[in-house]
Parts: C-alpha cells; structure tokens; sequence
C-alpha cells in the first residue's frame, strides 16, 4: 500500500473472520431471518425505490419530513451494508439479488462525472453542493461508500465499489484547498469514517488524504458555513450542533447533535491511527473524558435532549424524556472502537460494551422486526416498540453494528491480538510475522461469566494474547494451561497481556465474576438523586411492569442487596433475569388526599429485573432503570 502507515497499530478483523455463537449469535441470526429483509421491504413500502429508478418519472417526494427524505440513500447505503455482513453468517440468494437489483438503479442514476445524489438528482435538480451545512449529501456518499465496500467484501461483486470509487474519485478533486476547489465539509459527518474504509479497501493514498482534509478543515475561519450562507440568504450557522464551532483539535466539550458528534470523533479516531497523529487522540481524549465523566447515561446513552437530538449541559440526564438515540449510541461503539486502534485501553473497551448491550440493543427487538428510535430509561407505559420512523436512520443502523460485531471483539497488531469483547466465537487471526491460526471463545457471557479460549495452530507461533479485564470484574482470574496467572504482573491498561510460544491445543481460562452491584449517580444528576440502578456484568437491568404491575416507582431497594435469585426466562432468549427482595410503599391504605404528613407505608416485596436492553419484547407497560433507594 503505497505511503500507507505500516500496520503497527490494531486493525478490527474483518467481518469475515469471526463466527459468532452464543447469544450474540443468536441476535445475528434475527438479521439473517428478518431484519435484513425487513429493512428492503420497508423502504420499498415508502418509496425509497421509485427515487433511484430512472425509469419512474413520479411521484418523487412522498410527503415525508423534507430533511428525512433527502438522506433516504444513506437508508439504502447500511441496508446493504446490513445484507453484505448477514451474507457471511447465512447465504441469501435472493436477498442478494434484491441488493444487486438496488446497486444497478444506483449504476443508471449516476452521473458521467460520477455524481450520485437521488434527492438532488431526481428531486432538487440543480442545487446540488449548495447547501451542505443543511443536506446531508455527503453523508449519503459516506454511507453508499461503506455499504459498497461490505458488499465487495462480502461477494466479490465490484460493481458497487466501482461506482463509489467514481463518486469517490469525484469528490477527491471538487473538495479540497486548491484555487478551483470547495473548502467545505459536511453538516452532518460520516464521509470521514468511509473514506478510511475506501482507502483501506482500495490502497488508494487520496481518499485517506480527503477524509483528513475534512477532519482538519472543520471549524476553520472563514467559516464555510457562513459562506455558504451569505451566498444562498440563509439564516447563520448554529456551529455547536455540527461540531464546527472549534478546529476539531481545540474542540473541549462534547455539544449539538449526537450522533454527529459520535461520527465526527470516529472519524478522528480513524485518522490518528492512520497517520500516527497524536494531536488528534489528545484532543479525542478530553472529549471523551468530558462525554464520560459529565454526559452519559448508565445505559450507554448519550443525548439526552429530543430537540436537538443531542446534548444539553453537563449532568443533565432526565430518565423519562431521555432521548438517548440509538444510533447514537451504536455511534458511541463506532468511536469506542476506533479509540482502540492506538492499542487495548479498557477505558474505551468497557464503555464500547456498555454502549453496546444497554445504548445500541434496545434498539433492535429479540425478533429483528421492530425496533426503537429513542431510548428513555423510564416510561409509564406509552412509549412502544415501532415498525418504522419517518426518519428510518436507526433501523438499519442498529442492524449493520449486530451484523458485523464480531469485528469489533478482536484486532490485531503485528505480533498482538486484543479480545475486546466476550462471546462464543471463533476468530481466524493472521499476524505479520505469517502465523495463521483459529482462537475459539467458549463461553455463555454475558449470562455467564466463565469464558475458555483454546489456540487451533498448525505450528507454534510467539505473539502476545491481550484480554480485557472490564473495570466491574473485581477478583477475576485467569489461567493458562491450568496454571494460574498474577494478573497484578500483566495487566496493563486494564488488559491481561500474555506473552509465550504458543502452541496448538493451548487453553487460556478467565473468569469474570458477574456480581449484582448498585450504581449511584453523581449527585449533581439531578435527576437520579436518592435513587440506585442495578448492573450485572455489562448488562443494565430495569422492572417491567409485566412482571411487577404497575406503580412501579413504588419499589425500594434495600441499601444492601439481600442475595438474588437468578432466572433463566425462555421468551426473553435465556437471558437471566434476577428476582431481589425488596419494599415496596403501600398506596392502598393512603385515603384521598392528595399530601399528608406521614410518608407511605412499606411492605416486604419482591421484585424481578430484567435487562434493559430486552424490554418491550413482551406485554407493554411501564418500564424503570433508577430505583428508589433505602435510606
């Protein structure tokens, strides 16, 4: 790869390379049954084809919110991305064929000079890089990109990737700082993360060289932006909800729309790892602290205000009318992810699970058929499971993350494989010094905290085992051939490193103990004073009404936990739910009035808890995360 960084730094495996069973396997096998289908037929169902065939003359816009409408390709861009990594685990002939149907009408929509916009092409003819604070146009290109290099990957077929190269090819001329150039950039960031994809998948230097120019032009004065305003007579900029109120290197606080900002850092990321830039993961560092420390729910979620579909101010996270996005979150295991690439830090890696299991999962049903948009972590009972949005982004979001998870449990270095993630898996690993071989992962977390991985080599090979020991894990161990390991002498960034010869047959044993623990809020949350939330694991557990009745806000828990009873609940996917004795405050005896000066009496109770990320799967009702808490 011609001036490619060398490949000293961690690189995911690909999609390919990891065959996932267990309960993550499970959630995949929902993408192969239903989700991948589902997500054509209900883009057919409002329209989305009739744009991209040129041989439909009308009707072109359905009457959805103009600024949904105009990202429908970016819709189309992850569904194919979704059905290139579903291909893997289950061959589809005939949703391949459905996606090669959709790849030809992309082929005749596009343009000599490889422009490829369905909503400027067919809709707004004309108008075409006019707006892009506003328009999202390369963000479409951004996720045609990353759909198209899954399916190269995935089948072979090169058509796609070829027309995106075009396109690619395209904008590596228009945008840029030369005389003749736009120096502009996208309102709403994704074209960064592609570009890198592109680039790794093609070798080609200049789409990398692109994806840093719009990392490092963002936020620069003159602003683009007011520009661009001041030439089509448009209100200012609110540079804050696009990130583009700082070069991205002074940015301090984590602020506007999430998941643009989640986009924007990923594609940060990407670019540190490629170019060895330390400026970059310095300031991705304080954004995080400041997104960690001051900005995230419990849950992994992150936005918590639906007006600007983003963030507030430090601390403010209400329960009820969180907004928490779920690609949002799914963005959140995007920037997690890459933040690793520099080397296993668990800082990243346990919030990227985190963000996965209770910000991203509840997004998708245990069915892959219906799905949520924005993720409270408290309701009364209104808020439901949909089969579709107006504004379609997180369906297929949610599904292509499912889909491709296994990249995201293991990377490897030169002589180094970091484990990320736990589940039952199979990994096909090459290092550069040419060792191939399989590590198997056998395990039932996150259910179980017991996990086992053997090496399957054809000779031995010396390189580094890097595992995660998640910050929750106290009194975890680890051993390797039955012989028990300090994790004191190896741990390093929260990762256990093990350095050896390895050979074929070699077993590696770690236990996570997974202990039901309390966690508090900072006191400045406001929101959550005086109450607790319950985690096991990874996994964030809530009450449902279907298994409590109503008034739930009436539960206390007790300051120390009694000893709980874990269940193993067939409709939810054997997933374990925890039974916990605890009071609950007796409204029945409270007469009419509405105040009084007696608090309400309590009672012996008992409460189960299931996970988060799994509501809504049965009856509907009310739904709690924060607890009342015994005082």
């Amino acid at each position: 790869m011609t001036n490619f960084t060398k490949m000293t730094q961690f690189r995911p495996l690909p999609v390919s390379g990891v065959t996932l069973g267990g309960y993550l396997g499970e959630r995949q096998d929902a993408i192969c049954n239903s989700t991948a289908a589902v997500l054509l037929d209900r883009c057919v169902e409002v329209g989305m084809i009739d744009r991209i065939d040129v041989s439909v003359e009308a009707p072109l816009f359905h009457g959805h919110p103009a600024t949904a409408e105009m990202f429908w390709d970016s819709d189309f861009g992850k569904s194919i991305e979704t059905i290139a990594y579903s291909l893997y685990r289950r061959p589809n002939l005939e949703l391949e064929a459905r996606a090669d149907r959709i790849i030809d009408l992309y082929e005749k929509l596009q343009q000599p000079d490889g422009y490829l916009n369905s909503w400027f092409q067919r809709v707004q003819p004309g108008k075409r890089w006019t707006n892009l604070r506003d328009t999202h146009e390369l963000y479409c290109a951004g996720h045609l990109i990353e759909g198209a290099v899954a399916y190269y990957q995935a089948t072979g077929k090169r058509k796609f990737l070829d027309i995106m190269c075009r396109y690619a090819d395209y904008l590596a001329i228009l945008f840029g700082r030369g005389p003749e150039q736009i120096r502009g950039y996208c309102g709403h960031e994704e074209i960064e993360l592609a570009l890198v994809k592109l680039a790794r998948v093609t070798e080609e230097r200049k789409y990398l060289d692109l994806a840093k120019y719009f990392i490092d032009e963002r936020g620069q004065q003159p602003h683009f932006f007011d520009l661009e305003a001041q030439r089509t007579d448009r209100d200012p900029a609110v540079y804050e909800y696009n990130q583009s109120h700082q070069p991205v290197r002074e940015q301090k606080k984590v602020v506007g729309h999430a998941v643009r900002a989640m986009y924007l850092y990923s594609g940060m990321a990407d670019i540190a790892t490629e170019f060895n830039d330390d400026s970059l993961t310095a300031a991705l560092e304080t954004l995080w602290d400041d997104l960690t420390t001051k900005q995230i729910y419990v849950t992994g979620g992150v936005g918590p205000a639906a007006s600007n579909e983003g963030f507030t101010d430090h601390y403010d996270l209400p329960n009820d009318t969180a907004y928490a996005e779920t690609c949002a979150s799914v963005g959140l295991v995007f920037w997690a992810s890459r933040m690793l690439g520099r080397g296993p830090n668990r800082r990243y890696a346990d919030i990227m699970e985190q963000a996965l299991y209770n910000g991203a999962l509840p997004g998708l049903s245990i069915d892959g058929r219906t799905f949520f948009y924005d993720n409270p972590l408290e309701s009364t009972g209104k808020h439901h499971r949909w089969n579709w949005h107006p504004c379609p982004c997180c369906p297929p979001n949610i599904a292509r993350l499912v889909a491709s998870i296994g990249s995201y449990m293991y990377a490897v270095a030169e002589d180094e494989i970091a484990v990320h993630l736990y589940g039952e898996s199979v990994a096909r690993l090459k290092l550069a010094n040419g060792a191939e071989f399989e590590l198997r992962q056998e395990t039932n977390y996150p259910w179980e905290g017991a996990i086992a991985f053997t090496t399957r080599l054809a000779r031995s090979a010396r390189f580094s085992l890097s595992l995660r020991v998640p910050e929750w894990a106290e009194d975890a161990t680890l051993s390797v051939n039955g012989t028990m390991v300090d994790l004191s002498a190896v741990v390093s960034d929260g990762y256990a490193r093990i350095e050896r010869e390895w050979a074929d047959g070699d077993r590696v044993d770690l236990e996570l103990p997974l202990e039901l623990r309390p966690q508090y809020a900072n006191p400045k949350i406001r929101q959550d004073a005086g109450r607790v939330a319950l985690m096991r694991g990874p996994i964030v557990y809530c009450v449902e009404e279907t298994d409590n009745g109503e008034d739930l806000n009436a539960i206390v828990l007790p300051r120390e936990l009694p000893g709980a009873e874990a269940v193993v609940l067939e409709d939810l996917k054997d997933a374990v739910a925890i039974d916990l004795a605890v009071e609950r405050e007796d409204a029945a005896n409270w007469g009419k009035a509405l105040y009084r000066q007696a608090p309400a009496e309590r009672r012996p109770a008992k409460a189960r808890f299931v996970p988060y990320h799994l509501w809504d799967n049965r009856a509907p009702g009310e739904m709690l995360v924060w607890m009342q808490s015994h005082k």
